[in-house]
Order: structure tokens, then C-alpha cells, then sequence
């Protein structure tokens, strides 16, 4: 047994406890709370009918960690240690703090040191930050949040559906600018996930009868890129250098003046700022004034679109032949080469949110498969992405029947192999 004399500390502990919930924080956040601007810190939990209208309705309640760029789950784990939350006492520690557990010497009084810590709080769990696999993404809470902007064309002219907007109530960007952070208030992901989510939708804010804010069918999509391919046309604007918006805008105006625009000027900039080169997109915060296209990455937006816009379920499963046909009479002409199947990603089975159907038939069994698109606005980088690898389709060798006589046997023999290799090659 040691005989060295050892400084004793007093330990003590408050009754009734104090309640604490310890928060295990990540690297990058402790990183980035520790930094010398360090951000503020939200926590976000979407309501009872917007989390059952997402998720799964027999989800429990949970509250999310927000910094202004990343999403973390709060999650709690419980431990089989318990955690006491200590405080010190600075030398303030009395009789009256304590409770005397062994009699007083015939002073009446204890010889309390002068160093004391206090346990405040006893906590049998604690909060960790988690991160799902697929992350997380604002498009499915705003595809709930955001009203649905529908405009159908026909001979008759533009017909506006589900109460659309008034094109000819032009807001300021500082308007703009609260009613998307008003509606983002409400969606439990991080600022910048949010405008992600925001500019994949080609959401806008206008303004008629009140401010709101819509995000457009795939119909309306598509029908904004068509009005803007013919103009760009006309006018002799290259979409693929850099042009003024505001010239693609009066582009698609009509001559006459009284006439009312197809769509508003918010709608054709969110498209714009949607398909533009990534490295040339100005914040939602900054108005966009300038823009070029990359045709590779804007043909596959316009094949999305349009499968979303013609065969948006199973059941209107669009066969390939004509969805390539329609593909390209969607682009410009110098872009049409580069429409190819394997640039729309796939998956199995049919998901909740996907932008199209494929309906392919194999000749060899005489079945259809229907694939289902996932838009690539959706597709983590952590899960990847499936490329469509369809079938070759071999034509089917045609059944010859051969006489039973014997002088003509070879000669059909001959013949079925010669018509079998002409519908190979």
C-alpha cells in the first residue's frame, strides 16, 4: 500500500440533476464550429404533413443538423457507461453544499478542500450525426412545397392550368430572394442543398395576384426549351457561346407587342440557369445575365424532360425508336448526334421519382421490358449510376419448310441459309 501523501479533490453532486443532451460532433464540423467565422448552426424538422407526405407516414419525428452546405441526421445512442457532466467549484464549495455523510469532529466543523468538482448532470445517452447513404436531397420536399406551374399548348394558343402564374407581374430580385428563403425555411436540408434542389426543378418565384412560388411541370420544361431552340434559331443566337439572356428572352416574345408572353421571364431564367454551363451559373442570389450551353449535358437534360413530359409511368412506356426520333427533333441541328440511349441513367425497379419509362422489345423472346429513368438530378455520386445496355436485337432466322423430295431439298436448304444470313447482316 502506497504511503505517499496524495491532494484529495472533494467530489460532490447536485440533486435534483441538470439536464444535458452531449452532442458527438463530426471532424468537419468541430473543424469548422472551432473556425474564425463559424457559421450559425440551424436545426430543421419538416411538419407532420409534409414528412408523411415524403417519407414513409409511420416515420417517427427527427430534427436535422444544418450547416449552410451539409445535412446530418440527429440521431440518439444509448450507453451502457453513464456520463457525468462535471463542474468546478473555484474554491466556493461549503458545508451547506454537501451532504455529511461522516460526523463532524468536536469542532462540529469539516475540513473541506479547497479544490471541489460537482456533477451536475448524469446522462445515459448521447447524440450522434449521421449521414445516410444517400444523402440527402430538398427536391422531394420541395416537389410537395411548391406549387405546380402547368401550361398546356394547342391551336388554340397557350391554355394556363391549375391557376398559374400571371406572366406580366415581373418581381425584384430582393423579392425573389424572401420568398425562396421563406419556402427553404421550411425544408429540413441546408441552405445550399436547398438551392441545389431549387435550380434542378427550374423552381421561379412570380408574382400575380400574390407572391408564390411555382416549379414547372416537364411539360412546361420542355415547351420553355422549345419556344427557346426556335428563337435562338431566328435570331441567330449560339447557344453554345456565351449570349445574353435578356436577347434569348426577346427572342421568344412575339411580334406583337399586345400579345401576351408564352411563359414568365422568371421561368425561362430558372431553365436557363438549370441547363447553362455549371462554371458560368451565377448564385440564385445574383440575377443571370449571361449564359452558354454545353450540348452534351443539355441533350440529356432534354431527354429527361421529355421522357418525364410523354411517359412519365409504366403504363405510358414510350418505345425507343420513337423516343429517339422525338429526341432529336427536340435539339438543334448540330446537336442531334450526340442523342444516345446509354446517356440516361436506369434503375430497377420502378422508383418513386424517376423521369421516364423505355419500353423495349426483344424480338428473339417476344417480350417488353420497360426501363425506368432516374433523373440525374437525383443520382448520388455515392450510389452511381447504370448506364442502359438494351438488348441487340437479332432478327429471327425465318422457318423454311423443305419439300420431301429429294431433288429439291438442297436447293431449299441453300435458300434458308442464304435469306438467314441477308437478315443477319
Amino acid at each position: 500500500m502506497s504511503t505517499q501523501d496524495s491532494r484529495s479533490i472533494l467530489f460532490t453532486h447536485t440533486r435534483p440533476q441538470e439536464g444535458f443532451r452531449l452532442l458527438e460532433l463530426t471532424p468537419e464540423l468541430e473543424e469548422l464550429l472551432t473556425s474564425k467565422d463559424a457559421p450559425v448552426l440551424e436545426l430543421k424538422s419538416p411538419s407532420t404533413a409534409l414528412a408523411q407526405a415524403v417519407i414513409d407516414p409511420t416515420a417517427h419525428d427527427y430534427v436535422n443538423l444544418c450547416t449552410p452546405t451539409q445535412t446530418y441526421r440527429i440521431r440518439q445512442v444509448q450507453s451502457s457507461n453513464s456520463l457525468h457532466i462535471l463542474r468546478p467549484s473555484r474554491g466556493e464549495i461549503s458545508q451547506a453544499d454537501i451532504k455529511v455523510v461522516e460526523e463532524a469532529g468536536e469542532s462540529g466543523a469539516l475540513n473541506l478542500p479547497d479544490e471541489a468538482v460537482t456533477a451536475i448532470s448524469k446522462c445515459s445517452s448521447t447524440l450522434e450525426l449521421h449521414i445516410p447513404p444517400g444523402g440527402f436531397l430538398a427536391i422531394p420536399f420541395l416537389e410537395k412545397s411548391l406549387r405546380l406551374y402547368d401550361r398546356r399548348s394547342d391551336d388554340d394558343g397557350d391554355i394556363a392550368m391549375g391557376g398559374s402564374a400571371d406572366p406580366t407581374a415581373p418581381l425584384g430580385s430582393n423579392e425573389m430572394r424572401t420568398a425562396r428563403e421563406n419556402m427553404c425555411q421550411d425544408i429540413p436540408v441546408s441552405t445550399a442543398q436547398c438551392e441545389q434542389g431549387w435550380m434542378e426543378l427550374c423552381a421561379f418565384v412570380d408574382g400575380a395576384e400574390e407572391v408564390a412560388c411555382w416549379r414547372p411541370s416537364p411539360r412546361s420544361r420542355l415547351a420553355v426549351w422549345k419556344r427557346l431552340v426556335e428563337g435562338a434559331v431566328l435570331q441567330g443566337i449560339d447557344l453554345e457561346k456565351q449570349f445574353l439572356v435578356g436577347d434569348l428572352w426577346k427572342s421568344v416574345l412575339d411580334d406583337d407587342e399586345e400579345m401576351e408572353p408564352p411563359f414568365p421571364r422568371a421561368l425561362l431564367e430558372a431553365v436557363v440557369r438549370r441547363i447553362c454551363i455549371a462554371d458560368e451559373r451565377p448564385p440564385l442570389s445574383d440575377d443571370i445575365k449571361w449564359a452558354s450551353f454545353d450540348k452534351v449535358e443539355c441533350t440529356q437534360w432534354v431527354g429527361e424532360t421529355y421522357l418525364a413530359a410523354t411517359a412519365p409511368t409504366t403504363s405510358s412506356a414510350i418505345g425507343r425508336s420513337e423516343l429517339l426520333r422525338a429526341w432529336k427533333d427536340c435539339l438543334p441541328e448540330t446537336w442531334r448526334g450526340e442523342v444516345a440511349l446509354s446517356k440516361l441513367p436506369v434503375t430497377r425497379p420502378f422508383p418513386p421519382m424517376s423521369c421516364g419509362a423505355i419500353a423495349d422489345f426483344d424480338y428473339r423472346t417476344a417480350a417488353t421490358t420497360v426501363l425506368t429513368l432516374r433523373p440525374s438530378a437525383l443520382l448520388n455520386p455515392r450510389n452511381g449510376s447504370q448506364p442502359i445496355k438494351l438488348p441487340l436485337r437479332q432478327p429471327q432466322p425465318r422457318r423454311l419448310r423443305i419439300p420431301e423430295t429429294g431433288t429439291n431439298c438442297s436447293k431449299a436448304a441453300v435458300d434458308c441459309r442464304t435469306k438467314t444470313n441477308a437478315l443477319a447482316a
